[in-house]
Parts: C-alpha cells; structure tokens; sequence
C-alpha cells in the first residue's frame, strides 16, 4: 500500500528507494535472507527534546515544541511530568519536553537529512557511536545543539536545546541493525 501511495503523488523518498534497490539485496546476500519481507527495515524514529527549564517558564516548552515542529515536519506532543519532584521544583503535570514520532516518507526524509546535512555540521564531529545499540537493534543518538538542522533559523532561536533521536528497526540483533545502517550511510565510527 505504501508504494501506491508514493506513486500516486509521484514522490518517494531518496533513503528509502536506496533502501529498496540497494539495501535490501545486499543485506540478503550478507545474512543469507530467503524471503525480502525478512530484511530488518526502520520501522519508525522518535525525536525527543528535553526542556529542563520549564519549571521556572513553561513558555520555554513551546517555543521548544515549535522548533521541533520545523525540524520534524509534524506537530510534536507535549510531554508531561509524571510525578513531584520537590527537589527540582517539578509538579505532576507540569509540561517538561516535546516528542515526535516520525514513519514511513517523514521518517526517510528525517533520516536523509539528519544523515547528510545535520551531522557534518556538528562541531568536532568524529562519526557516531557504534556501542549506542540498545541489543535487540535499534539505535539511540543525542544531539547537543538543535541548530544543526537547517530548518532552525539561528536568528530567532531563542536557546539552543539538545535533543534525542532513537531509530527504531525490526532487526532481531545489533549487527544486523548495524549492517542496516551501515548501508543507509549512517557515519558509524570502526
């Protein structure tokens, strides 16, 4: 159903066509697949954006949600506190971040730019993380700066927010996960 609706439109992502006509066949050969549906795939990525400073100006979580929203392409949810924290002055309920959850064509848009775009704009960037594997396949990354993204004019960002990206794959262990990424141009360190 996912191709129809790509072709309708007439637009499908660069990652996932290179996913499907290049990925795909090499990672069977590699791990010996017989069937394509076996294949680890992405199967979607959350993005997360934890403001700290909410407790003292709940306006920071919607400016930090806005932001988020821009380099998403959707409209994220506010994340909410669980409990009292007295220590940190945190209320339950209290508005404390911002998430998104990407798939399908948002998804491979996400990834093609946080791949070629974000990343190498990242100050003394030195390739990610290979042990950031979480042991059944997905990845977990933190970015420092969200003015990485093109998409955030540095002109009207009034704080700069780190945030979360986690990749979620249907791959059963790290090294097939870690193929898949591999193979999609993730700059994994050796």
């Amino acid at each position: 159903m996912a191709e129809n609706e790509a072709a309708a439109d007439g637009y499908e992502p660069r990652l996932e066509t290179l996913y499907r006509e290049v990925v795909v066949p090499a990672l069977r050969e590699q791990f010996g697949y017989k069937n394509a549906h076996s294949v680890p795939r992405i199967d979607k990525v959350v993005l997360n954006m934890g403001v700290g400073e909410a407790t003292a100006d709940t306006k920071k979580v919607q400016s930090a949600a806005n932001d988020l929203a821009l380099i998403a392409g959707q409209k994220p949810v506010i994340t909410r506190a669980r409990t009292s924290i007295s220590t940190f002055k945190l209320r339950e309920g209290m508005p404390i971040g911002a998430k998104v959850t990407l798939r399908k064509g948002r998804m491979f848009d996400f990834l093609d730019r946080l791949v070629t775009v974000a990343l190498p704009r990242v100050r003394d960037f030195r390739g990610l993380n290979p042990k950031s594997f979480d042991g059944r396949g997905n990845y977990a990354l933190g970015i420092k700066e969200h003015i990485v993204f093109p998409e955030i004019n540095y002109d009207k960002v009034d704080q700069i927010w780190g945030m979360d990206v986690v990749v979620c794959t249907t791959a059963r262990t790290d090294e097939e996960a870690r193929a898949l990424l591999g193979a999609l141009n993730f700059p994994l360190r050796q």
